[in-house]
């Protein structure tokens, strides 16, 4: 298992980056096959997004990828003189310049200084200028400078970090290139190229990110959604195609009844009359807002010399997604793992539990189930008494193995010893199984018992005092007061998440159980 300190590690990357960096690619592990792991879990929105995929599918449309990185002037196209509002909205893609990189004498010899000896300045100055013009990119700058200079890459990493002082003065400057703020500027530039190519109608589907930039992210509103949306081209499309599109779309989420209503904010990019809303309801549910469909303005559409009818409508994945779950914070849907209560199941808290120490032989685990099926059929016998529980080749030696209790008056087995483990409402206990109440009836059975971590510790413990040549074996388990005492380890995380919600783990119990084991 590997560990690092992660405070002492950034302690010494200040100081020297480049050799820290060296130095922890040492805390890798080697080539280790994993443990083929088990069903993993979606994410909710990536749930409804693939629902959605299909149920285009289903419908009959194409899916397509839409343009993401849209130039302003394509917006002042579509919204025509509302567009410079509309780009406020917009993120503008920037990047930081190609410095200019001079060679003076200064910089010469702040590179002696460093060790490095500038042979060959012409060479150097060629890199630089090169870089400049954007012959290659940042991330091969290092790489060319070392090769030239015939030094290492750290050194050559320090040089342009400590001598190069043109990168610590970069600021990043604005293209005219913006982020999709909504599907529609992609759709003009895809049906502008395809509204020749393809005979009508033509039926055309994206679900795929969109960018806004709002002023701050709550609970309605976040810099970056999902939109899915469709556009249907043809000679006679209307809103009634809106309606029966939204209708058959949204059925497939359980939505039964719908009405329709004028939307009142008019997107220039659709034609006056046919923006419209779409709510939906299930049975005994009130109406929600889930979509919102149009006709494209024809002005829009001449703009891109497409002289037909075009119908889109498009709904948000998150705010579906919403909906049907009752989340009341897109945060918290989304970002989960920052703005999300943190919560574990019961399965999930019995899944991280598991037996800790465990033989490593065939014959090792033959003793464990041996002891596990004595002690089963055996354990409310009176005592004084043992039971052979195993007999064979261990390690190459013969072993008896028994389980004994000498005192008079009690069981083979303490009262405890076949108890489970239970989880329920985050806390772990351990209970017998005849024992009725809301724990055993609606907790998560972990399938593990004392006996189970009880008798894997003694088959393991077995197995090494036979290694060392011990003739006789004996193991005694008393009062159990925590996991370790009967062998089971629970993970960190699952320990946490017990303290934080103040939850317990109660496995108290007597557990009396002795082992003994005989080599010859």
């Amino acid at each position: 298992m590997v560990k690092w300190n992660s405070k002492e590690i950034v302690k010494k990357a200040k100081a020297d980056f480049e050799g820290t960096w060296r130095e922890t690619g040492k805390l890798i592990p080697g080539q280790k096959v994993k443990k083929k792991p088990g069903k993993g879990r979606a994410n909710l929105v990536f749930e409804t997004l693939q629902k959605l995929r299909v149920a285009y599918l289903k419908l009959g449309f194409e899916e397509v990828v839409n343009p993401l990185y849209i130039e302003d002037k394509e917006i002042m196209r579509q919204f025509g003189p509302e567009g410079y509002a509309v780009l406020d909205r917009c993120y503008y893609l920037g990047g930081l310049p190609r410095p200019d990189i001079g060679l003076s004498m200064e910089k010469i010899s702040s590179l002696k200084d460093m060790g490095i000896v500038v042979k060959d300045k012409d060479t150097l100055q060629e890199i630089l200028h090169r870089y400049k013009k954007g012959e290659f990119g940042g991330d091969d700058l290092v790489y060319k400078i070392a090769k030239s200079m015939e030094i290492s890459d750290s050194l050559a990493s320090k040089a342009v970090g400590r001598v190069f002082s043109e990168f610590k003065a970069l600021k990043p400057e604005a293209s005219n290139i913006t982020l999709r703020s909504h599907m529609t500027s992609g759709w003009f530039l895809t049906l502008e190229k395809l509204v020749d190519k393809k005979p009508s109608p033509i039926r055309l589907f994206s679900v795929d990110r969109c960018f806004r930039r709002e002023q701050e992210e709550d609970r309605t509103h976040l810099r970056s959604h999902h939109s899915a949306s469709c556009v249907l081209l043809d000679e006679d499309v209307s809103t009634e195609d809106g309606k029966e599109i939204a209708r058959a779309l949204l059925r497939e989420f359980g939505f039964n009844d719908f009405k329709f209503k004028l939307d009142e904010k008019r997107s220039k990019y659709y034609a006056p009359g046919t923006q419209t809303e779409v709510y939906g309801r299930s049975p005994g549910q009130r109406w929600i807002e889930l979509a919102t469909f149009g006709i494209y303005s024809p002005i829009a559409l001449s703009r891109y010399k497409i002289e037909y009818p075009v119908m889109n409508l498009g709904l948000g994945v998150e705010r579906l997604t919403m909906v049907l779950h009752g989340f009341r914070d897109l945060r918290q849907l989304i970002y989960p793992q920052f703005y999300g209560e943190w919560h574990m199941r019961d399965a999930e808290l019995a899944s991280l539990l598991r037996v800790n120490k465990k033989p490593l032989t065939g014959a090792g685990r033959d003793v464990a189930r041996g002891i596990i099926k004595l002690a089963i059929k055996r354990g409310e016998e009176k005592s004084p008494c043992k039971f052979m529980a195993y007999t064979g080749e261990l390690l190459g030696s013969k072993v008896a193995v028994k389980i004994v209790e000498k005192e008079k008056g009690t069981k083979l087995l303490g009262p405890a010893a076949l108890n489970r483990i239970y989880v329920h409402e985050a806390s772990i206990y351990g209970l017998s199984p005849k024992t009725s109440g809301k724990v055993t009836k609606d907790g998560v059975d972990t399938g593990l018992t004392y006996l189970t971590g009880i008798a894997n510790l003694a088959a393991q413990k077995i197995e090494a005092s036979v290694k060392k040549g011990e003739k006789k074996i004996s193991i005694k388990f008393r009062t159990a007061k925590t996991l370790g005492d009967i062998n089971l380890i629970l993970d960190k995380v699952a320990q946490r998440y017990i303290t934080a919600n103040s939850k317990k783990i109660d496995i108290r119990g007597p557990v009396f159980l002795t082992i003994e084991a005989y080599v010859k």
